[in-house]
């Protein structure tokens, strides 16, 4: 690592009389005292601390009987992708079949999230994982297809939709007789997503927007009767009374008049999803249809792809165990050198590593869906962590399975080629991988830098490079919350949890050192804040696991002493990674 990085660790001893005065006022540990607190556990590692109450014990929201509904789903789900769908045949053909959007639509696979009373199933976010596992094992193009629909198309409509516009829009796009899409990058507007320049104006009269503009690269685009587009808005300052542009979002049909696409874009992968360019030519969007705030859109934006990533990690879970088990299946029948290849180490490590990935990816997945499921609303830091680790899990689950699978597998029929050009977007789309560490890193330094100014002030010195050289002790000497790890997992798994915990102190101290450094510039160190993340992910996924595996060996599940190893290894090589990183 960088000697850059070496330098965030804590700094010099402080004087013997200084040290003496700062132990008589609040330590690192009493942030929650101080500052506005949050359950997170992602955030709260950034401080170097252990908030447990969403992590342990690993939660489980679904009652009995939401429990036999996903049970009733998951056969009929199961059973339409292996017997009536045709993945290769959609991607050949670079479209999903109408027969198959009417199958997909009588499942009820269009409103699966979308209240009983607006006619869809009503399912949890579980639930919905549940069953997003199983097309992401089956047919990544058809999973975008659905999930662009629902996931994010008509999100806005369930999360800031009025009664009115949820009544008219929610039970014709439940039934899959409407298809929605998200609109929101255009031709110079990516990752920025604050510089779009679709705009929309007040009419004379005020009764409608005027929307002119074009998007780029929509899901659905050529398919979709209702869409959440996103403009630019003139907006009067209260402050200042200046008029100035703001994001607004808006709900468009097609049926209003104005709104074409282009051709279906020719794409690497998920070739059966259908992408194209929108384009916006005086469409009179009725005032109404404003969705949440006016002048609010980019917040509305943010929220409606923070709720939707989970969904990601579930579908991704799905694709990594349908690769695994058919590169075990490989090992296990293909013979050389007189054996069975699945006997030799470079395979059985190869093998363990997918296992591995995948289980902290559904650990991580199953922990999200079950924490906004139970109420928990401040995720955006593990929605994020989430995204990335699973879809750069499942890049690295794919291309292993091509190389177990040797030439075989850079052959079309064995349909890994298929799968690789798929999953490559996944580390593009929704939020780039890059962009999220980013989110992630600076997140959560904003949560450690906000601490870092209360101590401040309740210790009366403004000198922060002397508070962050005695937090950052406290953090590293004297860290109970993160020494209760041990004490939150199964027994079987204490020495697992003590390697992990030495992870979150040190993580903590590191950042204190950083922010006391680099103060408001710490925003523009994307090299370090890249790394920083990766220790975020690492812990993360590490403390999912091993909650995870916790509850199964409470239970006595069947599968809990191979999930044992699983956990074990993982903290393992997480806590490695993160100390290597830090020191």
């Amino acid at each position: 690592m960088a000697s850059s990085m070496c330098r965030h660790v804590a700094k010099s001893c402080a004087t013997r009389s200084m040290l003496k005065s700062m132990r008589a006022a609040p330590t690192a540990i009493q942030h929650r005292q101080i500052v506005d607190d949050s359950p997170s556990f992602a955030l709260n590692m950034f401080r170097g601390e252990l908030n447990t109450s969403e992590v342990f014990p690993y939660p489980n929201v679904l009652t009995a009987e939401q429990a036999e509904e996903t049970a009733m789903l998951v056969d009929p789900t199961t059973k339409f992708f292996e017997e009536v769908n045709d993945a290769a045949h959609n991607d050949d053909a670079a479209e999903v079949p109408a027969k198959i959007m009417k199958g997909l639509a009588e499942l009820g696979a269009f409103g699966l999230q979308v209240p009983n009373s607006y006619g869809g199933l009503g399912l949890t976010n579980t639930q919905y994982a549940r069953l997003t596992e199983i097309v992401g094992a089956y047919d990544l193009g058809i999973g975008i297809q659905i999930g662009a629909h629902q996931s994010i198309g008509f999100k806005g409509i369930l999360l800031y939709g009025t009664e009115a516009q949820k009544a008219k829009y929610l039970p014709k796009v439940a039934s899959g007789e409407w298809v929605a899409a998200f609109c929101l990058t255009e031709p110079g507007s990516g990752s920025d997503a604050n510089s779009i320049k679709c705009r929309a104006v007040p009419s004379a009269d005020g009764s409608h927007y005027i929307l002119n503009g074009s998007k780029i690269w929509i899901s659905n685009g050529s398919i979709a009767e209702v869409m959440t587009v996103f403009a630019k808005t003139p907006v009067r300052d209260e402050k200042t009374g200046q008029t100035v542009d703001k994001v607004t979002a808006f709900i468009v049909q097609r049926s209003f008049g104005g709104v074409t696409s282009g051709a279906p874009e020719k794409k690497m992968g998920i070739k059966a999803s259908n992408t194209s360019e929108v384009y916006y030519d005086n469409v009179k969007i009725p005032k109404e249809n404003v969705l949440g705030e006016y002048g609010k859109g980019f917040k509305v934006a943010m929220n409606i792809l923070n709720n939707g990533r989970f969904g990601m990690a579930a579908a991704l879970s799905g694709s990594m165990k349908k690769l695994i088990a058919q590169s075990t299946q490989f090992a296990t029948d293909r013979t050389q050198f007189g054996a069975k290849i699945h006997t030799f180490g470079a395979i059985q490590e190869k093998l363990a590593r997918m296992s591995a990935a995948c289980y902290a990816t559904e650990s991580i997945a199953y922990m999200l869906s079950s924490n906004m499921d139970r109420g928990v609303t401040d995720f955006q830091v593990e929605a994020a962590i989430g995204k990335v680790f699973a879809s750069e899990s499942a890049w690295m689950v794919a291309d292993e399975a091509i190389q177990i699978h040797g030439g075989m597998g850079f052959m079309k029929e064995t349909g890994l080629e298929r799968v690789v050009r798929d999953l490559r977007i996944f580390r593009i789309f929704e939020g780039t991988n890059e962009i999220l560490r980013l989110l992630i890193a600076l997140t959560g330094c904003q949560f450690a830098g906000k601490a870092l100014k209360e101590q401040a002030k309740a210790m009366g010195r403004l000198d922060l490079g002397a508070i962050a050289d005695f937090t950052s002790k406290q953090l590293l000497w004297n860290s109970p919350s993160a020494a209760a790890l041990p004490e939150s997992v199964h027994p079987d798994l204490k020495f697992a949890a003590s390697q992990a915990q030495v992870c979150i102190p040190a993580f903590g101290a590191s950042i204190t050192s950083f922010l006391t450094e680099h103060g408001k510039g710490a925003v523009d160190q994307q090299f370090v804040l890249k790394h920083y993340a990766n220790c975020a992910i690492d812990i993360y996924g590490m403390v999912a696991a091993l909650a995870r595996c916790s509850r199964s060996l409470e239970l006595g599940l069947p599968s809990a002493q191979h999930e044992k190893v699983l956990a074990e290894f993982i903290a393992s090589e997480n806590t490695l990674r993160v100390r290597q990183t830090l020191k």
